[in-house]
């Protein structure tokens, strides 16, 4: 294998060595299985290719100071993507198979798991899709469970800094009581065209309104959206979010840290009261936010005045990913660290 650039690595794919694949069949799962072939080999009736029967997730692997290998939260991986099983009809997958799984496919990969502080991740992609042919609308009876890993760069080229964002209402993400609250691929596909208006504008993502009214702040692209102000970490209530697991750790790390934590609908007007806001995911853990634009009412929510990250979000920031890397203790226990 070439020698990898870990420092300037971009958030792509990279072919590794293997993959973990798992069957459904006959009414319950088989075997995980280790695979070397980058293809899958599929039915072209398959529900996943005309009725969207097709649920992912997104995690990452970390290299500490140590040398251990950790894996930031795995059962709640699991339990989201049990949750998109019952939104869809698919069999759910048992958090001990999922977390098996991540194991079993980021020790098959260790070559690729980037070394300490080198800026860099294992990013790890668990897919789960019907296969069985079926032409009506209806569930398939057979499924496969599939997770590779790629090493990843950060999302954003800058890293941790501030980015503009822009309001699109010309196109909503998911609507309430929809598939929102589910990592399917079909939101995605729903936020291509916003997000594709945006990056050609200059911004960093689209910033997504309620589907409903379009008065209340909903989701940043891809990511959940929190503000902070008055020693209170506030992040959206809504029924066409997906519950993001790194924002849960970030209510749960600015409890720790004495501030409140309030989960509500924000008015759009409220962004001009936010001392700090940013982006969180998976991919970015904190994209901190320097403004929001709204174009179509010629309006700018400035909220980096010195177009620098705030001091609670860089603290959030630097905490959790402490905790991923094993810097510093696990107290809430989301970490599985690979023997």
């Amino acid at each position: 294998m070439k020698e990898i650039d870990w420092a300037n690595l971009s958030f792509g794919y990279m072919k590794t060595d293997y993959n973990v694949r798992c069957y459904y069949r006959d009414g319950k799962w088989g075997e995980l299985e280790l695979c070397s072939e980058e293809t899958l080999n599929i039915h072209m009736a398959a529900t996943c290719l005309h009725y969207g029967q097709e649920a992912f997730e997104g995690l990452k692997a970390y290299r500490g100071k140590d040398g251990k290998i950790r894996i930031f939260r795995p059962d709640a991986n699991a339990e989201r993507l049990q949750s998109t099983c019952r939104g869809i009809l698919m069999p759910e997958l048992p958090t001990e198979k999922f977390c098996e799984a991540m194991k079993m496919v980021v020790k098959a990969n260790e070559r690729f798991i980037p070394p300490y502080e080198s800026g860099a991740a294992l990013y790890i992609r668990p897919l789960l899709i019907g296969t069985g042919a079926q032409v009506g609308v209806h569930p398939a009876s057979e499924y496969m469970f599939v997770v590779f890993v790629t090493p990843v760069g950060p999302y954003f080229k800058g890293g941790f800094a501030t980015n503009p964002y822009v309001i699109i209402r010309q196109f909503d993400r998911a609507a309430p009581l929809g598939t929102g609250t589910y990592k399917v691929g079909g939101n995605y596909a729903a936020s291509l065209r916003a997000n594709k208006m945006a990056h050609d504008a200059g911004y960093a993502s689209e910033f997504y309104l309620d589907a409903k009214e379009k008065k209340y702040i909903d989701e940043c692209g891809a990511a959940n959206f929190f503000g902070i102000k008055d020693n209170t970490y506030i992040t959206p209530l809504s029924t066409s979010i997906l519950p993001s697991i790194t924002n849960r750790s970030l209510m749960q790390l600015a409890e720790d840290m004495g501030l409140k934590v309030e989960r509500r609908p924000i008015p759009e007007e409220e962004l001009s009261t936010f001392e700090e806001a940013g982006a969180c995911g998976t991919a970015a853990v904190i994209s901190p936010i320097q403004r929001i634009d709204d174009l179509e009412n010629n309006k700018s929510y400035v909220i980096s005045k010195d177009g620098k990250p705030g001091p609670i979000s860089e603290k959030l920031y630097n905490k959790l990913r402490a905790i991923q890397y094993g810097d510093e203790p696990d107290v809430h226990n989301w970490v599985m660290v690979l023997d």
